[in-house]
């Protein structure tokens, strides 16, 4: 039996820092393993996916623009990738592909240090938000959604069926906040810096930037100087790539300190 081979699929996806982080995992469990990249246009995503068995390829983690196709694309979901309307891992099984979205499972290993209780700030209503507020709607505590169109953040908590206050305005949300989550592309190199006044939150309160490029943003840096705990977006990235190691490979992947400081090499060009 050859090696199991998996991959990740994108328009781009030679960015991707999930090569380096299977490889890593792979190469400590010495597992004979492979994981390559498939840069695909939306057009050719459907017929690519319909042939992943006959590539020999045992799945796929799924990154922008084909995490929607990729549901749609399955003959089978999980009810987490369900809930959020979109999937970022397929896997091939003898029933055919199995979609699944990991992103709520990155979520949750972020937050492993939040209490699950106050007032959680969640600012953004796009893809990346929904697979925070899945997360969160488990949870029994106040929600607040910042968006700067309202329609978009009601049409997202009602969707998830959460009752949320609706705010435009990130400062408007934060007093006693107990968890900020920050799941927008605020904040990324290159774009306009993205920093709260975080001095009205909860003491002890808990700021998660989704972004990982830069690894600082100002958004944690604002948070860290009004005394926040943070954490940053390469603790979801991890997180989410250590149940599709799983999936793929049949085996629990090292801890996250074995891929972390090879990652931040790569983002810090030093690799």
């Amino acid at each position: 039996m050859s090696p199991p081979f998996a991959a990740v699929v994108g328009w781009p996806a030679a960015h991707s820092l999930s090569p380096l982080m299977m490889a890593t995992w792979l190469k400590a469990a010495g597992i004979e393993g492979r994981y390559g990249v498939l840069e695909v246009p939306p057009d050719r995503f459907e017929p690519l996916a319909e042939r992943l068995a006959g590539l020999g390829l045992v799945g796929v983690n799924v990154t922008l623009p084909h995490k929607e196709a990729a549901l749609a694309v399955a003959a089978t979901a999980s009810a987490t990738a369900q809930s959020v309307g979109a999937a970022n891992r397929l896997t091939v099984t003898a029933q055919g592909l199995h979609a699944h979205n990991t992103d709520v499972d990155g979520v949750a290993a972020a937050l492993v240090d939040d209490a699950g209780t106050g007032p959680a700030v969640l600012i953004g209503a796009g893809g990346a938000a929904r697979a925070a507020l899945h997360h969160l709607k488990s949870q029994e505590r106040e929600v607040r959604i910042v968006n700067r169109t309202r329609a978009r953040a009601e049409m997202i908590a009602s969707e998830f069926g959460v009752a949320a206050a609706i705010h435009t305005v990130p400062e408007d949300a934060l007093p006693g906040a107990a968890l900020i989550i920050n799941a927008t592309s605020l904040g990324m190199s290159g774009k306009t810096a993205f920093a709260p006044d975080f001095s009205v939150c909860a003491p002890d309160a808990l700021a998660f930037d989704m972004v990982y490029t830069p690894l600082r943003t100002g958004f944690l840096t604002a948070a860290a100087h009004s005394g926040l705990r943070t954490v940053d977006g390469l603790s979801m990235l991890i997180g989410q790539a250590r149940a599709s190691f799983e999936a793929f490979y049949r085996a629990v992947p090292g801890q996250d300190s074995l891929v972390r400081p090879v990652l931040e090499a790569r983002l810090e060009g030093r690799s």
